[in-house]
């Protein structure tokens, strides 16, 4: 039998809600057969007809699609067999660039002018009557700042933080909520408007008014009625507006303060004024990944302090808000504060929080009641409670990240390495959080490009990223200056010179542009992401080749700005300062150089710019010369030894044939020699597995995934992390954390996804699956099992479907099963050599081990 699976629009399986003018339709297939694959499609929207091979992102190209309009989507598949499936698909369209029929509103006589923290939240009003019977209802609103929107009472929609983070002085998301089946005859909508990103503090250095002077909104109501009528209720100056609402404090590094004693009767409700922005942002239908509570976090334990100080473990580390169920007095304070690690006594370590203070203050009301923050979130594990008994309140929490659906699983023999799979997916889950950040905790969450730029490829395996990075490659382009440069951190908001280096090429983290596009587009298989940030591409790579340029013969190819201008070797432990790592600059920014070159000259291929893809491959191969000349004796020796100088050149291909080995030879070598430890940074982390495993040193490989002693990925399991470090060296033997005055101002994240990048390596090579063709279409499944690992498992939801595989060693046989989707093909190699040749269905496979 053949089936649709995972019909989407833009996406999304439903709920889509575009202002795109050619949504993009996609489908997967099963079948119980074997050799099955698709003849062809015909797809049916809005009085359009195509038939097609294709699965992956194929776009509505009918008539001008209509704002404000619901769309039926029809599909026939019929497979080489003759066999047919049908599916349908909902989507609707949102404003279209259709005029607002409303105007930016705020309080008037609100003067905001305080300094490093966030405005008092707004309240805003509007009382509805409607006379008619209703047939549709759809709330279009967006904010500057964040929003929450309660209608008769009931909070609508799920969102945490609308409108969402993006660069707002280009372009900002709206959100549509549909409410046919809340309005009354008689309504009141309450929006409440807090700083968020726009206009709260942000940053380390606590900018606020970065986007605009104080909070806004933008609303219409539009109801459609049953006798053909339609009525729109847009803000303008007859809503109410009043400053002294129940929630008095929200900010995203400080934490929110909710007084349930303040009923809206008695508010200072005045009449709203418009708002003249400072940007005029384009405003589109929400594109993104919208925040929302997922995981419901229950406490393992709780120890009362000699204060009385109540300190609740969820047992793990996770990004979120408290849940709080209290039978309280009038007037009552119950105050929570967060944090990710306890000091010795059992109290929380706020102190590498630095400025944030994380914390929930909540006044109650007389009897049952509950609280949970709304407008700020924190990064924690461990909440200490003070102002109530245990048996006053039950307590939990939320996880909360960006809606994004878990695609990939692997777990194996190793149950330390099970653990670290987890780890990888929670520090994922707890920074994308609408962007990526680089952390939930202290006073940062910025969207450091470095983190996600080596994150990709694992994020790619373990989520359905497509949305979530469409959004945010969108703020990449347009925060990107006209020299080429991308910031260290996107959106910017208020992030720069002199808190950081001057916006220019810098290796790595400015790499997001090339590297995290190629990693969704082998995941996804739209080509479309690549078109869209090509001239970005361009632009940065020519910028890093104008930095990289100043010399003379071979040092023309050798990037050597000011080591203060980059990152280096970040965080690598066999050094233990910051100018230590920046000081590797000349290695990592010539790597970063070939490898982006090398991967532009590819896109360009794949785009048809023939002519640019042998510029690049030119550029390409030329730096990579001119690193093994320079930096090398010109037989595999690195002058100046450190593991990243060897598995950059090593992972992008940049030693000759001939003497490749022999420089494998003397990573593996400094590997042994250093214990089995890391000793890579941000840059080398992702790929030393690789280097090593795919340079004959398979087991070498797997020592150091396995190593069990600082630093390693599995020594912070051994400590109990249920997340990833930011440094290898967060907690001693003892359980204390060790890192002094290193430069970085206390810098030490508990939950920090970059060096769990290692995830790559358990799909990639633990499982050995890998895409030939990009989205899957074609695969290749070649395992690598090594470590003394007796079996490992896992799947992955690609386009064309999900691929299941799994391989176990018994009695010296290695015994493999996977499935292959309909219409994919995977060349599958064993460990003994041998390789097969799989169309879609299930097989099973054998060899001598």
């Amino acid at each position: 039998m053949l089936e649709i699976r995972h019909f989407t629009v833009e996406n999304l399986p439903d709920g889509c809600v575009t202002d795109a003018e050619q949504p993009r339709f996609a489908w997967a297939l099963e079948s119980d057969g074997q050799d099955v694959s698709m003849e062809q499609a015909t797809l049916k929207v809005n009085g359009w007809s195509t038939t097609t091979k294709e699965q992956v992102a194929v776009p509505y190209k009918g008539k001008r699609l209509q704002p404000f309009t619901c769309y039926s989507t029809r599909l026939t598949v019929t497979d080489n067999r003759g066999q047919q499936a049908n599916a349908e698909a909902a989507f609707e369209t949102g404003r279209m660039d259709t005029p607002w029929d409303a105007d930016w509103i705020t309080d008037g006589s609100y003067k905001f002018t305080e300094k490093k923290v966030s405005p008092r939240p707004m309240t805003f009003r509007k009382c509805i009557a409607l006379e008619k019977k209703v047939a549709k209802a759809r709330i279009y609103a967006t904010a500057m700042g964040i929003y929450e929107l309660t209608l008769n009472g009931e909070k609508v929609g799920a969102d945490y933080f609308a409108p969402g983070f993006t660069s707002y002085k280009t372009h900002l998301q709206y959100q549509t909520y549909d409410v046919t089946d809340k309005l009354q005859s008689s309504n009141e909508l309450l929006a409440e408007v807090a700083g968020g990103w726009a206009v709260g503090s942000f940053v380390f250095t606590r900018q606020n008014r970065v986007t605009a002077d104080r909070q806004a909104l933008l609303l219409e109501l539009r109801v459609w009625y049953e006798d053909g009528t339609s009525q729109v209720f847009g803000t303008d100056e007859s809503w109410q507006v009043a400053m002294d609402g129940p929630v008095q404090m929200a900010d995203f590094y400080d934490g929110e303060t909710y007084d349930a004693t303040v009923k809206p009767e008695q508010m200072n409700w005045h009449n709203a004024a418009r708002e003249n922005l400072r940007c005029h942002p384009r405003i589109r239908a929400a594109y993104g990944a919208m925040v929302t509570a997922h995981e419901y976090m229950e406490p393992v334990s709780c120890t009362k302090l000699a204060d009385g100080t109540l300190v609740y473990d969820f047992g793990q580390n996770f990004a979120g808000v408290i849940d709080l169920h209290i039978q309280g007095k009038k007037g009552q304070t119950i105050t929570v504060r967060h944090a990710e690690i306890l000091n010795p006594d059992g109290t929380l370590n706020t102190a590498f929080l630095r400025t944030a203070k994380a914390t929930a203050t909540y006044i109650c009301t007389e009897g049952d009641q509950y609280y949970s923050p709304r407008f700020t979130y924190m990064g924690f594990r461990y909440a200490a409670i003070t102002g109530a008994e245990e048996s006053e309140i039950r307590v939990g929490a939320w996880a909360l990240y960006s809606e994004l659906e878990q695609t990939g699983s692997f777990a194996c023999s190793n149950g330390m390495l099970n653990r670290l799979q987890q780890n990888i997916v929670w520090s994922a889950k707890s920074n994308l959080m609408d962007i990526p950040t680089d952390c939930p905790q202290r006073d940062e969450r910025m969207g450091w490009t470095g983190d996600i730029a080596v994150f990709a490829p694992t994020a790619c395996y373990n989520f359905d990223m497509s949305r979530f990075l469409e959004k945010w490659l969108e703020d990449v382009k347009a925060e990107q200056l006209p020299t080429g440069g991308i910031p260290n951190t996107v959106p910017v908001q208020g992030y720069g010179f002199p808190a950081t280096m001057p916006v220019m090429a810098i290796d790595f983290w400015g790499d997001a542009c090339v590297l995290v596009p190629w990693a969704e587009y082998q995941a996804r298989g739209d080509v479309e992401i690549l078109r869209k940030m090509y001239p970005a591409m361009k632009k940065y790579v020519n910028a890093c080749r104008f930095w990289a340029g100043f010399g003379f013969g071979k040092n023309r190819y050798i990037w050597h700005t000011p080591a203060t201008l980059h990152f280096g070797d970040w965080v690598a432990p066999d050094v233990p300062k910051m100018q230590q790592w920046q000081a590797r600059s000349k290695w990592t920014a010539t790597a970063s150089l070939k490898n982006t070159s090398g991967l532009l000259a590819r896109i360009a291929r794949i785009l048809g710019e023939n002519g640019d893809a042998e510029h690049y491959q030119v550029l390409s191969d030329k730096v990579a010369d001119a690193y093994v000349s320079v930096f090398t004796d010109g037989n595999g020796k690195m002058k100046e030894e450190f593991q990243t100088a060897y598995v950059l050149p090593l992972y992008f291909g940049m030693f000759p044939e001939k003497v490749r080995r022999q420089a494998a030879d003397n990573l593996a070598r400094l590997v042994e020699a250093g214990d089995w430890c890391i000793g890579t940074g941000f840059p080398g982390t992702p790929y030393i597995l690789f280097a090593l495993a795919d340079n004959g040193h398979l087991e070498e490989a797997y020592r150091m995934l396995l190593n069990i002693k600082c630093p390693s990925w599995l020594y912070e399991v051994r400590m109990g992390a249920t997340t990833i470090w930011e440094r290898w060296d967060g907690l001693d033997e003892n359980g204390v954390c060790p890192i002094g005055d290193d430069g970085t101002d206390l810098m030490i994240s508990y939950n920090h996804y970059a060096s769990g990048a290692v995830g790559a390596f358990f799909y990639q090579r633990i499982l050995g699956l890998e895409p030939e063709q990009p989205g899957y279409k074609t695969f290749r499944l070649c395992p690598k099992p090594g470590g003394g690992l007796t079996w490992a498992k896992g799947s992955l939801r690609t386009p064309y479907g999900v691929i299941h595989t799994q391989w176990a060693i018994r009695n010296g046989e290695f015994a493999l099963e996977v499935q292959v989707p309909v219409g994919t093909r995977c060349t599958l190699t064993l460990p003994d050599g041998s390789t097969r040749t799989c169309d879609s269905g299930q097989y099973a496979y054998s060899c001598k081990i």
